[in-house]
């Protein structure tokens, strides 16, 4: 934001140079950029008192002016035909420099010196009007240089604010801001209005239809106005913090929302159908022609200032062209409204149109300040345009506003959070400069009453902040924090998360950290099911990239994807996993459910190749085994495995799902080749990935703790021959059923089929260890239950004993 220091010295009183009022406004939080000097170049030309006007004799189009410099006369040749005897004019002496480049030299112009060059608006830069000479206000001393006697010197100061802080989007807020800076009061404007004629309620009536989008919308009309171009100092002013002038009526509102923050929006009273106002939402593909021309397709939810029969503004954003003041406009109906600042904000982005006033309405501005601006602009539009102010206005307002909240503010934690040692006295006088309203409620506590211009004002934080503020960052001693002695305590889920990720890292996985965000075609690449809920995606509004754009409902894409990238790079022995949420969309009316999942793949060769050690790549049950150590140091006593259901993207007959209590809580296997070529991966993987949420329901922190056994175990082995479809944690499922307190562990340690096994039946080897831990065990006891087991076993799965 663009704001000049003359203008800004109008309300308050500042005897400091630009450099200092730059840093003052600066570590007080609204950062200066730049200061650039304006009104440069024009050093040369002065005002000239033309003495009198002759034709030129060798040329019909030409004049002789003899012209008084202020120390002396000189002769100029001129072409232009709006000067007469008596007028004062920019003069541009012999060696000035105008800004277009040209520079004045004397020179003899159809035989006649021309000692100079008087000059237009175009030629000084000072405007677009190129068709005469710019006739200058005849109390102007004649001799003084024109940036002087039109007041064109000036600073521009280029101010970056946060979003925070609305109010400083005017010459008035940042003149609060420096007031309270240097212990002063701002000067406000206080219009003074001359009113006459017909009313202004008996000539329109304003209807608002939505309060939610607008609870306050102000009216005045201003009759028998001659719109025209405003004054130089207004132009200057309004070019100075980067916007062009129209024409006196729609300059003045440009000018009050830079001089208050409060957008205003004149409509020309003659192109309003029964001459009111109505506020609602726009209908269902409804289109509007706006002020630049450009017809728009309106969101369902914009709200829209429409009169009898159509609309004429997209509130808050921009007028229509439907109702513009112009040239031949007698009458304006002058509008100052507050609109929701999350209305506006939601319309300007969705129609990717962005201005002056829908900035300061996202933002919010002042509700308590609307009135004001109207008054502050009618004023002018009376002054500048000969405008009559037609009796009273209208204040539509269907509901109470809000008033601003009362904080408590203690001096004890405000010290406590700055590290300084202010007084009561102190804080109340720095928030009071800040026109604040405070009182005091006992000895530590005050009440503050932040005013209606700063809705950023909501706690006693930043009530807090507001007084480190005025302090100066720079004048608040160092201190340091306070030391926590106490290591900090982590949730089941936190605990949970660190232990898998300490086992991954003991087997020598690296952890990767990938996007949420995934490509939407991802979950198609794994040749999911389309009834699969990992292929219901959360489509982003505003995504980084297309191949971002949907939010992940698996890990197992940001492994492949980071595999790839690792093969690229030629670093082909991979060990990778990720701990993290997913996405999966529910109904409409609920958001996304987080689950959080953790993943790891592996590929390559189990360990890089050296003279003394084997050759060998990793396989499933590296993969698999890593997936039991997880479930060991958790631990979880009951899981089993069982061939993969819903897994398509790992392939057939090497992929299992992992079962807690019954329930599903992962999966296992080696990556489906298919969905390899689709990732663009030019070597084996191997991968599971389980649910947190599923096991933190059977994770417990505390480690169960058994003492060491006195009493020796007795170990036995035992070589079954079943069927070539009981798979072996079917065998564990009968043996888990069975297993009484004495059998402390089994163990499949022996798989085999040959020659010696008939065809459709497959040997399995287990050894079973018994354990007592209040007696030894006799070979007898050892030997009843073996037998038990066996017998077991025959029944249920036809098992026999391999000879």
């Amino acid at each position: 934001m663009q704001i000049s220091l003359n203008w800004l010295r109008e309300h308050v009183s500042l005897h400091l140079d630009p450099g200092e009022v730059a840093d003052l406004l600066t570590m007080a939080g609204s950062e200066v950029e730049a200061v650039t000097l304006a009104g440069s170049g024009l050093e040369g030309v002065v005002v000239g008192h033309i003495l009198s006007v002759s034709p030129h004799p060798n040329a019909d189009k030409l004049s002789l002016c003899e012209v008084d410099t202020g120390s002396g006369t000189c002769s100029i040749v001129c072409g232009a035909q709006n000067i007469k005897p008596g007028d004062k004019a920019p003069l541009a002496l012999t060696g000035t420099t105008l800004p277009g480049g040209i520079t004045i030299k004397k020179a003899k112009i159809r035989g006649e010196l021309s000692e100079g060059m008087l000059c237009s608006e175009s030629e000084l830069a000072l405007g677009d009007n190129g068709s005469g000479i710019m006739i200058l206000p005849p109390h102007l001393p004649v001799g003084q240089p024109v940036t002087e006697s039109l007041g064109l010197k000036d600073v521009i100061l280029s101010i970056s604010l946060t979003p925070n802080r609305p109010d400083c989007q005017s010459i008035i807020g940042i003149a609060r801001e420096l007031a309270a800076l240097t212990h002063q009061r701002a000067h406000l404007p206080s219009p003074a209005l001359a009113e006459r004629g017909i009313a202004t309620a008996e000539l329109t009536s304003v209807t608002i239809e939505d309060p939610d989008l607008c609870p306050r919308y102000c009216a005045r009309i201003i009759s028998r106005i001659t719109t025209g171009p405003s004054p130089l100092w207004m132009r200057r002013r309004l070019e100075s913090c980067g916007m062009r002038s129209i024409n006196s009526a729609v300059d003045v509102t440009n000018y009050v929302l830079l001089e208050t923050g409060q957008p205003l929006h004149a409509f020309d009273l003659s192109l309003l159908d029964q001459q009111r106002i109505v506020v609602k939402r726009a209908a269902p593909g409804e289109s509007f022609t706006t002020l630049d021309g450009t017809t728009r397709t309106l969101p369902e939810d914009a709200l829209m200032i429409c009169d009898g029969s159509k609309p004429v503004a997209l509130a808050g954003i921009m007028g229509g062209l439907n109702s513009e003041v112009s040239t031949g406009t007698t009458a304006i109906l002058l509008e100052s409204a507050y609109f929701s600042p999350s209305g506006i904000l939601r319309t300007a982005k969705k129609m990717g149109l962005r201005t002056e006033s829908s900035q300061r309405f996202e933002r919010g501005v002042d509700p308590q300040g609307v009135t004001r601006a109207l008054d502050r602009a009618a004023q002018l539009i009376a002054e500048l345009a000969g405008g009559e102010i037609n009796p009273g206005f209208i204040d539509c307002r269907p509901r109470p506003l809000a008033a601003p909240p009362a904080i408590a503010l203690s001096t004890k934690r405000t010290n406590t959070l700055l590290g300084t040692n202010l007084t009561t006295s102190t804080i109340t006088t720095i928030l009071e400069d800040l026109s604040f309203t405070v009182s005091a409620a006992d000895e530590d506590t005050l009440t503050v009453v932040p005013p209606s211009f700063r809705a950023d004002i909501k706690e006693g934080i930043d009530a807090v902040e507001e007084v480190a503020r005025l302090v100066g960052y720079d004048k608040i001693p160092a201190t340091l924090p306070r030391a926590c002695s106490s290591p900090p305590l982590h949730n089941t889920a936190q605990c949970l998360e660190k232990k898998i990720v300490e086992t991954l890292l003991r087997h020598g996985y690296h952890e990767v950290i990938t996007y949420s965000f995934i490509s939407p075609a991802d979950p198609e690449r794994l040749n999911l099911h389309p009834g699969d809920p990992r292929m219901h995606k959360l489509t982003l509004r505003n995504p980084l990239s297309d191949d971002q754009s949907a939010m992940r409902t698996s890990l197992i894409p940001g492994l492949l994807t980071t595999m790839r990238k690792n093969i690229y790079q030629n670093n082909l022995n991979l060990k990778l996993f990720e701990a993290g949420p997913v996405f999966l969309v529910q109904d409409k009316a609920r958001l996304p459910r987080e689950v959080k999942m953790a993943a790891a793949l592996v590929s390559g060769l189990y360990q890089e190749e050296s003279w003394h050690s084997e050759k060998r790549e990793v396989d499933f049950y590296d993969s698999k085994g890593c997936l039991e150590s997880i479930l060991h140091a958790l631990p979880i006593a009951h899981f089993s495995f069982s061939p993969a259901r819903d897994c398509p993207y790992l392939r057939s007959g090497t992929a299992l799902d992992l079962v807690v209590n019954g329930e599903k809580a992962g999966s296992v296997g080696e990556l489906d080749p298919r969905v390899a070529e689709n990732f663009r991966l030019s070597q084996k993987a191997f991968l599971f990935e389980i649910s947190l949420s599923c096991l933190g329901a059977h994770f417990s922190e505390r480690k169960p703790f058994r003492s060491l056994p006195r009493y020796p175990a007795v170990c036995r082995d035992i070589a079954l021959i079943v069927d070539a479809t009981v798979t072996a944690q079917a065998v564990c499922d009968v043996l888990n059923r069975c297993k009484n307190k004495y059998i402390e562990e089994i163990t499949l340690f022996d798989y085999y089929t040959g020659a010696s096994i008939a065809a459709g039946k497959k040997s399995l080897a287990y050894r079973f260890k018994y354990q007592s831990y209040d007696h030894t065990l006799t070979d007898g006891e050892v030997n009843a239950l073996h037998e038990d087991l066996i017998g077991i076993l025959r029944r249920e799965l036809g098992a026999r004993l391999r000879e």
